[in-house]
């Protein structure tokens, strides 16, 4: 009887408390996994304004035209994957705890589960060389910016960013939150018509973040595809009118590093 009336005492005492979920995430600078890419690795942080706007597409679409080996990493939970169907080979979970598949030359790597939050995200896994990181962020900006973990240091540091939202006056000013949000922003990519179709209301609703891009020739129209509106990303090879698109923005990309040395 003194024996449980002591085991009592110590439960009561807190001493076998097993630490929750809740209690690890108080603590986030413990938990914080960082990451750094190899030397020659150039990384491009893709963030969607809202959902289902095309920011995996376009994603897939800059590493598609990389000027060399390139990879995507969809750091969203499983749940939320625009890529799960765009590979054309998997190669199952990694000891990092990432998802890989290939598509032709690019590498793609997607959360594999236990990612409910941002900081949830391992660091993406190092291999063999490549030339290009598209990071598709896959979170709401004010998700991002309040928590810390090594996507957010991406978003905030040096790495350029390519906001994607589409071509209506709610995803302008869903896309003028996430400038004032991320700060500096490499190119703005817009998914709809053609500009010189665009909307009376619809030019009349670009904010000053989008028309300080505009001015400076950083906004890239993405022409709107139907079949991928409809399908989504799967293993058939991407449209040319969306290639082209992401080509005019790794030259803009390269425009901009360009001014910074």
């Amino acid at each position: 009887m003194a024996e449980l009336r002591r085991a009592w005492e110590a439960v009561a005492d807190g001493q076998f408390q097993i630490p929750s979920s809740i209690d690890a995430s108080a603590s986030p600078q413990q938990r914080k996994a960082l990451w750094t890419p190899k030397d020659g690795e150039r990384v491009v942080t893709v963030a969607g304004c809202v959902g289902s706007c095309g920011a995996s597409t376009v994603a897939l679409a800059l590493a598609s035209t990389a000027d060399g080996p390139a990879r995507v990493v969809e750091c969203c939970p499983s749940t939320a994957s625009g890529l799960a169907a765009a590979t054309t080979a998997e190669l199952g979970v990694k000891p990092s705890g990432w998802a890989e598949g290939t598509r032709g030359d690019v590498i793609i790597q997607r959360t594999s589960s236990g990612v409910i939050r941002p900081e949830d995200v391992p660091s993406p896994p190092s291999g063999d060389q490549l030339a290009l990181t598209v990071l598709d962020a896959g979170w709401r900006t004010e998700q991002l910016l309040d928590t810390i973990c090594w996507l957010t240091d991406q978003i905030r540091g040096d790495a350029p960013a390519v906001a994607v939202a589409v071509a209506t006056v709610p995803g302008l000013r869903q896309l003028e939150v996430v400038l004032s949000a991320l700060g500096p922003v490499a190119v703005a990519a817009v998914v709809g018509p053609a500009y010189r179709r665009w909307p009376t209301a619809l030019k009349g609703s670009r904010g000053a973040g989008l028309r300080r891009l505009e001015a400076a020739g950083r906004l890239v129209v993405v022409p709107h595809d139907r079949r991928l509106a409809l399908h989504g990303l799967d293993s058939t090879p991407l449209p040319a009118p969306l290639l082209e698109a992401a080509r005019q923005i790794h030259s803009l990309l390269a425009a901009g590093e360009g001014n910074q040395r």
